[in-house]
This record gives C-alpha cells, sequence and structure tokens, in this order.
C-alpha cells in the first residue's frame, strides 16, 4: 500500500496517527489531544453506545451539541492534513471532498438531534459531502484544461 493511503486510513481510525506515521509528531499529539478533548467533552464515545444500540433519544439527551460541532472539521481537516503531509493530494483542488465532507457533517449535526440522532445523521452527510466534492473537483479541473 502506497504511504498517502496508509496514512489516509489510519487517519480515519484516529485523527494524529498519519501524522505520527510522517513524523510529524508534535502535530499529531497536538491532534489526538484535540480529538480526546472534543470526544471528551462531546460525550462522543457514549452517544455513539446509544446510537449504535438504536436508543436515539439517549443519543440526543446524551451529547453535547456545542462540543460536538468542532468534530467534523477538527477530524477531516487531520485526515487531509496527513493524507498531504504524505505525498497525497498533489492535483488541484484536491481538497474539496474533505472540505465538503466536513461542512456537510457539521450540517449533519446541526440538525441531528430532529433526524437520525447526532451519529448516523452526521456519517451519512459525508456521502453527498464526498460527492458534492468529487463533482466540484472535477468541474473545476476540467475548466481549468479547457
Amino acid at each position: 500500500m502506497e504511504k498517502p493511503k496508509e496514512v489516509l486510513l489510519w487517519s480515519i481510525a484516529l485523527p494524529g496517527f498519519g501524522h505520527f506515521l510522517n513524523g510529524k509528531y508534535f502535530k499529531g499529539i497536538v491532534l489526538i489531544f484535540l480529538e480526546f478533548l472534543v470526544n471528551v467533552k462531546g460525550n462522543i464515545n457514549l452517544v455513539i453506545i446509544f446510537s449504535f444500540q438504536g436508543e436515539i433519544e439517549q443519543a440526543i439527551q446524551h451529547a453535547d451539541y456545542q462540543w460536538l460541532m468542532f468534530y467534523p472539521c477538527l477530524y477531516f481537516f487531520a485526515i487531509w492534513d496527513a493524507y498531504r503531509d504524505a505525498g497525497g493530494g498533489k492535483e488541484p483542488y484536491s481538497f474539496l471532498p474533505f472540505v465538503f465532507s466536513a461542512y456537510f457533517m457539521t450540517v449533519g449535526v446541526v440538525y441531528s438531534s430532529k433526524l437520525l440522532g447526532p451519529i448516523w445523521l452526521p456519517i451519512l452527510s459525508i456521502i453527498p459531502g464526498l460527492i458534492v466534492g468529487f463533482l466540484l473537483q472535477r468541474y473545476i479541473r476540467r475548466k481549468l484544461t479547457t
């Protein structure tokens, strides 16, 4: 497996891990600390457990949305930054799928107390974020080459 893909997958597992693989230890420690802080303050692990057990109302009640709002941008920035540091994303506008996934996931967090809860709607919101990001990336690249 190429290093950028390996770093990408480790970053998805836990933001900061990809930075360790890249030798960016300070950045990795900061991102793991921020991940831990937002996770604890937002009650994310408890919310995940309730969500996976189908107890959406419990998940909504235990979620701290003030902290949960930070998570999507922190998560996708960490993934993108480690991936780019590993040599991935060299093509123009390669960041767009990551950025739009963060935007759409944040919107998913905003509406999650009304629909599907604080885990499922944000996770499902990543799909349209990726689609919009890749389509916009493709459109802009074509415009630049014509």
